[in-house]
């Protein structure tokens, strides 16, 4: 199990939004539960630049700060679907104005991170 090497700092909301949002599929993993896609494989179609487990560790991260939920029905094979808890649908107003922002500097940002990948 990972362990980590430095106690994070919480002192302001930038840190905590920080700790909660920061991996690299979390915000698309909420964006894509918000509308619809709810199952694991569902959401692995949808981002399949990342792997099964590191999609699960951060679910799993996820659930432990409540922004979703999951429901496993009782069935063989096992069934499982993703939720936004209400405190997870509160932010996707925030992702919506990230992604908003970044359509409107795609070409922009695209330039500087090539360039940034070239160095």
């Amino acid at each position: 199990m990972y362990e980590r090497k430095t106690i994070p700092d919480l002192n302001c909301g930038l840190d905590l939004i920080g700790e909660v949002l920061y991996g690299k599929w979390k915000m698309r993993l909420l964006w894509f539960i918000n509308e619809g896609f709810q199952r694991p494989s569902e959401l692995q179609r949808k981002i399949p630049g990342a792997s099964r487990r590191v999609l699960n560790v951060q679910l799993k991260e996820l659930e432990s700060h409540e922004l979703v939920g999951k429901t496993i029905y009782p069935v063989v094979p096992p069934k499982v679907e993703y939720y936004l808890t209400d405190f997870g649908k509160s932010l996707v107003p925030l992702i919506g104005a990230i992604g908003h922002w970044g359509d409107q500097h795609e070409q922009r940002l695209r330039i500087l991170i090539e360039k940034n990948l070239q160095s």
